[in-house]
């Protein structure tokens, strides 16, 4: 059993899929399965299985994979120890982010005085919810949004520091007649014209909740995930929308005016996503300490 190989299991247990472990570690497919069989002949039980045309873990090969990030930990803890501060600071922070959170906190983080944080490199990932948790494999740090309602993240797998709790609104030009309202109503808005984003993220699930209180399909003409993009279409006047409150204050027009759902607590948490191991390099807990005063600077605008 060598490390390398534990790597390859813990990677299959957070990726989901021989392909995708070989193309997060720059490998063949043919190469992380030999290593699988490698490691497996350490071990009586069997540690992975078919699933379809998918190659999971078993019950075994989870145990061992928590076991690896266990190792990983702890090597990264003692690389820590042996490390100077001075080393570690010119070691850079891979950050990976969804749209709307990269275009209102990277840059911030940028102009944080030099010689303060390690550097940066940053990465905008447009992923759905339940695909954030993987990303850690990746990136040192990953912003990530879940609505409350879902199932959680995968703490047995990684760590999560929660930053804030962002209201999801009904965005409408200034000029439409509902905009005279402080609080739009389910069945109010229900047989406006919609531009939402595609199924699977936020946007769309608060619009099917809407769609579930009035008790009437929504009419929707434009599927768009870039905020920016919604809110133009909503500042033409040819649709209402859903935008998060904090996080699209640089990026829409002033024609077009937010407003809260009434009877409906819609809104996204947003939480930072990365492996225990991260957590013992001095430099990645400043740069979570930024990102999280970024964040607050955001909320209270």
């Amino acid at each position: 059993m060598e490390l390398h190989q534990l790597r390859i299991l813990r990677e299959l247990a957070d990726l989901g899929s021989v392909n995708a472990v070989a193309k997060a570690l720059f490998v063949s497919p043919s190469a992380v399965s030999q290593h699988l069989a490698q490691l497996q002949r350490g071990f009586p039980a069997p540690l992975t299985q078919k699933e379809g045309r998918r190659l999971v873990l078993t019950a075994e090969g989870k145990l061992l994979a928590a076991a690896a990030a266990t190792v990983a930990s702890t090597l990264a803890e003692a690389n820590a120890q042996i490390r100077t501060v001075d080393q570690d600071r010119d070691v850079p922070i891979r950050i990976a982010g969804f749209h709307s959170i990269g275009q209102t906190v990277f840059a911030p983080l940028l102009t944080v005085p030099q010689g303060q944080l390690p550097p940066l490199h940053f990465c905008d990932e447009d992923v759905s919810q339940q695909d954030f948790p993987a990303l850690t494999s990746t990136y040192d740090l990953v912003l990530a949004h879940r609505m409350p309602h879902t199932a959680p993240w995968p703490e047995d797998r990684i760590k999560v520091i929660p930053l804030a709790f962002e209201p999801l609104d009904i965005a409408i030009h200034q000029d439409h007649p509902l905009a005279k309202f402080d609080q739009l109503s389910p069945a109010q808005v229900i047989n406006e014209r919609w531009v939402v984003s595609r199924p699977g993220y936020s946007p769309a699930d608060v619009l099917e909740t809407i769609a579930a209180l009035a008790g009437k399909a929504p009419r929707i003409e434009h599927r768009v995930n870039d905020y920016a993009t919604a809110a133009a279409l909503v500042e033409a006047g040819d649709c209402l929308g859903i935008l998060p409150r904090f996080t699209v204050r640089k990026t829409i027009d002033p024609s077009v005016t937010l407003r809260p759902i009434k009877g409906l607590d819609s809104g996204r948490q947003i939480d930072l996503l990365l492996r225990a191991e991260h957590l013992h390099r001095s430099t990645v807990k400043d740069v979570i300490e930024a990102i999280r005063e970024a964040v607050q600077r955001l909320v209270i605008g």
